[in-house]
């Protein structure tokens, strides 16, 4: 049986490709998010109360789509709500 030795150098090669590779991994994988949120994923993300999450669904400002008692809500259509409803910063203030 033939013994092998490791020198700090097949070490420090072997976390350099690593390294290397988990970066190309991480890189090349977009992120993906859910499509559909619940309830408390939305409240979390916007960090609103239950009472202010229906108030927009009353209103109509955030459309949802309810089976067997849950609600979902589209992610993008809470995108659309934040990006439609930006306001400009003013170019004065970061003179």
């Amino acid at each position: 049986m033939a013994v092998e030795v490791i020198t700090r150098e097949d070490l420090n090669e072997f976390r350099s490709l690593l390294l290397k590779d988990l970066k190309e991994i991480i890189q090349s994988k977009p992120q993906q998010t859910k499509q559909w949120l619940k309830s408390n994923e939305v409240r979390k993300l916007l960090n609103i109360s239950p009472g202010t999450l229906q108030n927009l669904r009353i209103n109509g400002t955030l459309t949802y789509t309810k089976i067997g008692g849950i609600m979902y809500y589209d992610n993008s259509d809470i995108d659309k709500l934040l990006n439609g409803n930006k306001v400009k910063a003013l170019s004065t203030l970061f003179k």
